[in-house]
């Protein structure tokens, strides 16, 4: 009965991020996490609202609502079907690249585990280009190819490493080779296709938000939401998972089956957000780690969130540093995140050394 008990009072905390459980079973709700997860929430809003109105052609708020009410038609094409759209995007990519980090660094009980180190990211666009050698009808491949290449990608890390492995080293070094291989096919496709195809693929190879579409975001918020629905019931065993593969089992966990039905899902929501905008990397790196330092472990929301905030800065930024010339999110993704990952590693190393 207590074991029933507790994987229910973990299912609701972890869907209410700060509700928790005395030992009698009344809930106890920490405003803490509540407040941060809202600040959170109201930044990744502010930045989606900023979005809207910065670029090399600045909108007031006043210039916004009225291309609303259809009093502007010119400002009412920018904000519709060119910025709001693109906004989207960041959303999406960001929060599934965040919560895809946050699965892939927990299972491999590694900080550096995501899916552009473990090979994904560029397995997906691989695949993508390769998709021009059978029809080469639009300027990249179908969207959905690019799920089918962060899933191959994942099978065949997992085969040649032949599981995670302990504390997720061996999965990460057979990761990077498998990143390394599937670039250099990409590099091999860029140099076989036409030239339109090969400047389509190398600026979407930069994580560009530029092509945004309702068409394009349509099929992949649906495809997002099927990942979230199936995503559910599996969170409660990856807090158990955390405990180690054989504590889990005492406590009643098939360890086998939920490890690779999160290690799908993961790759799934990854494959999903590169078939948006390219590979976009060290958000699905940054996110989960900036979410455990602030919120806790298994922050689901506060990872979302934060991978979301991150994208849509880094296409901010990317539209106004050097406008009107644009500079892709991946790239200033890598900007930011590079020195933020390496500020995480050393405070926590400098906290090990006074430990």
């Amino acid at each position: 009965m207590s074991r029933i008990f507790s994987s229910r009072a973990w299912r609701a905390s972890t869907l209410l991020p700060g509700l928790r459980f005395k030992p009698g079973g009344s809930p106890v709700l920490r405003p803490g996490r509540w407040g941060l997860n809202s600040l959170l929430a109201l930044a990744v809003v502010a930045l989606l609202l900023l979005s809207l109105l910065a670029g090399e052609l600045s909108l007031s708020p006043q210039q916004a609502w009225a291309a609303w009410r259809g009093e502007d038609a010119m400002a009412l094409f920018l904000l519709q079907e060119v910025r709001l759209p693109r906004a989207l995007a960041a959303l999406l990519v960001g929060a599934s690249l965040g919560l895809a980090g946050l699965i892939l660094q927990t299972l491999a009980r590694n900080r550096l585990a995501s899916p552009d180190v473990l090979g994904l990211h560029d397995g997906a666009v691989l695949a993508l280009g390769a998709g021009l050698w059978v029809s080469a009808d639009g300027l990249l491949g179908p969207w959905w190819l690019a799920l089918g290449g962060a899933l191959l990608s994942l099978l065949l890390v997992l085969l040649c490493a032949g599981g995670v492995g302990r504390q997720g080293q061996r999965v990460l070094v057979v990761g990077l080779a498998v990143a390394a291989v599937a670039r250099a096919g990409f590099e091999l496709v860029l140099a076989t296709v036409e030239l339109a195809h090969s400047s389509a693929l190398y600026s979407f190879s930069m994580g560009s938000l530029l092509a945004g579409s309702y068409q394009q975001l349509r099929p992949v918020s649906w495809g997002l939401g099927l990942v979230l629905l199936l995503l559910l019931p599996w969170l409660p065993g990856l807090a158990l998972l955390q405990l180690g593969e054989s504590q889990a089992q005492l406590l009643g966990l098939r360890v086998g089956l939920h490890r690779w039905a999160l290690l799908l899902l993961a790759a799934a929501l990854a494959g999903l957000g590169v078939s948006v905008a390219g590979p976009i990397g060290f958000i699905a790196l940054v996110a989960p780690l900036l979410a455990r330092a602030w919120l806790g472990p298994l922050p689901f929301l506060g990872a979302s969130l934060l991978g979301a905030a991150l994208t849509l800065i880094a296409d901010l930024l990317g539209r106004l540093l050097l406008a009107p010339v644009e500079l892709p999110a991946g790239v200033l993704s890598g900007i930011l995140g590079g020195p933020v990952l390496l500020w995480l590693l050393l405070r926590d190393a400098s906290q090990g050394d006074e430990e």
